[in-house]
């Protein structure tokens, strides 16, 4: 049996998020059906991870297995010639079949992307975030400083979502501005549940005035999801990468 590693492109605004779910557009569901399309095969699609509805991804990672002897090279064209448009297989490679696309997943990069024109923009407007007001790009700086490291980051996940360890550790964050769009990327080995949704909305009152950026170190100790910013809406936010070494 194979095993086949995906590399996956999605416009999210369509779909329910990653996870099949019944009577509800998924990503995953799609991409399942598209593969017993081809192959004739029921199979269990893994993700690096879930994302929800309305979030896109530029380089989602997920794997199968199949008996299937289509070549390698052959399978993105296949796939996607049962898929959707707004879902892409941008590549396909065979791995060893210990390979799991989560649990052997080093570290991710999601962006989020802001719209700070005055006006907002009607093509892009499930693409990215509006918000008309000027925001200090210096002091949102200074305040990702200090979300780098490994920290509790209890404040920034959804409020009544579990999870055995909410530490996380961030490798890096960038943020910059071109035109009128800014861009802020995360990595770090994981996230917790609207994590960078809730880092953005923290950075973006941070840009207001709201929040001093001095402020962020007593906001990670608090773990009190009250004192962080508000979650932004999802179709702003983008999966960039996944990393397995």
């Amino acid at each position: 049996m194979r095993n086949i590693k995906l590399e996956i492109e999605y416009d999210g605004k369509d779909f329910n998020g990653w996870q099949k779910q019944p009577n509800k557009l998924n990503i995953q569901g799609e991409i399942e059906q598209a593969i017993k399309q081809i192959t004739g095969e029921e199979v269990d699609l893994i993700a690096s991870g879930r994302t929800d509805a309305g979030v896109h991804a530029l380089g989602q990672i997920a794997n199968f297995k199949t008996n299937s002897k289509i070549p390698i090279e052959k399978i993105p064209y296949a796939i996607n010639s049962r898929l959707k448009q707004s879902i892409r297989i941008l590549n396909a490679e065979e791995v060893e079949d210990k390979f799991h696309s989560r649990y052997n997943c080093k570290q991710k990069t999601y962006r989020y992307v802001i719209n700070n024109a005055k006006q907002a923009s009607a093509i892009y407007r499930k693409l990215e975030y509006h918000i008309s007001n000027d925001l200090n790009i210096e002091e949102m700086k200074k305040a990702a400083n200090y979300f780098i490291g490994e920290h509790d980051f209890k404040a920034f996940k959804a409020s009544g979502t579990s999870n055995k360890s909410s530490v996380r550790t961030i490798y890096d964050i960038t943020i910059e501005k071109k035109d009128n769009r800014i861009v802020m990327e995360f990595t770090g080995n994981g996230f917790l549940y609207n994590m960078v949704r809730i880092l953005s909305g923290t950075l973006v009152d941070v840009g207001m005035g709201k929040i001093n950026p001095e402020n962020i170190p007593d906001i990670i100790d608090s773990k009190d999801r009250t004192r962080a910013g508000k979650t932004l809406p999802p179709y702003g936010l983008y999966l960039v990468k996944v990393e397995y070494k």
